[in-house]
């Protein structure tokens, strides 16, 4: 690994009062706890109505955050592959979040990749066209607010919507070919839609991996949960869905990722932890150094 692969390992917070009145806490957490980041939860933090940003929540969130080193995730509900004339409103939104991102100076803006309803071929290309022409648009906008969007790999729960597999949206990454747009690879998310699939994970994750600026880093079984379970208890008995689990709870492959996956530069390896789970994070720090560290860079 070299010196500037990765810019450091991150650790995404929660954020649960209406008025964001223990983010400071949290941020304090979090550093205490050891990592060099923070990714913030912009999806959780009411600063946009509207499409508008509100500005004097916006600058106490500034003062807060007081130019400590982080990432944000944006709002969940963006979506690119949207319908026509949903898009529009989808991209002022991501706009919004662009200028959030640049004055709480995020150096990443993790969005999620887009879906659309299973249709005719032709159509489904098309809301992959208006996904990558809306990113290209957003490009310029992204490099003068000094961040770099990293769109995230998801998954969905069964056959009636359709989103990436890692290695299509490695493909649309490519044809968009800006700096300003690249990826989360979030590896969970991977091994289960490559699961509801039925292709290989490793494959996958090596298509993806040399575009991730961004990981998010959280164990798995790769089970899709397609059957009914009481509660989180009952789906860690079962290994069943998007658990969040302390690394190595799981059974996702980092020592395959790390041995036959390449990534770029300046990587921000972000933790992802279920607050169930917080009693195991010093572990689980330990454990993502430990993956940071073996990961191999492209070249």
């Amino acid at each position: 690994m070299s010196d500037n692969m990765i810019l450091g390992v991150g650790l995404s917070i929660p954020c649960e009062h209406p008025k964001y009145a223990d983010l400071g806490a949290q941020i304090d957490a979090a550093y205490a706890a050891g990592v060099g980041y923070v990714e913030l939860p912009l999806h959780k933090l009411d600063l946009v109505a509207g499409t508008r940003i509100m500005r004097p929540r916006l600058d106490e969130v500034v003062a807060t955050v007081a130019g400590r080193p982080n990432t944000l995730h944006g709002h969940l509900g963006i979506n690119l592959m949207e319908d026509p004339h949903l898009l529009p409103l989808h991209l002022d939104v991501l706009r919004a979040n662009i200028e959030i991102a640049h004055a709480l100076g995020s150096v990443h803006l993790v969005i999620h990749s887009g879906f659309a309803r299973p249709q005719q071929g032709a159509a489904l290309e098309r809301a992959y066209e208006r996904q990558r022409e809306a990113l290209a648009s957003v490009a310029g906008m992204a490099r003068d607010a000094d961040v770099v969007i990293c769109v995230e790999n998801i998954f969905t729960y069964d056959h009636s919507r359709h989103t990436a597999l890692p290695s299509r949206l490695a493909a649309e990454l490519a044809l968009i070919a800006d700096p300003a747009i690249r990826a989360t690879f979030d590896f969970s998310h991977g091994y289960i839609n490559c699961a509801l699939h039925g292709v290989d994970f490793v494959t996958e994750a090596k298509a993806l991996a040399p575009f991730a600026k961004h990981l998010h880093v959280h164990d798995s079984f790769g089970r899709p949960k397609d059957f009914w379970t009481y509660s989180l208890t009952e789906d860690l008995a079962f290994g069943a869905g998007d658990l969040h689990l302390p690394l190595g709870w799981g059974d996702l492959p980092f020592d395959r990722i790390a041995a036959e996956a390449a990534f770029p530069a300046e990587v921000v390896v972000d933790i992802e932890l279920q607050a169930r789970f917080w009693s195991e994070l010093p572990q689980t720090i330990r454990l993502t150094r430990a993956f940071a560290g073996a990961l191999r860079q492209i070249g």
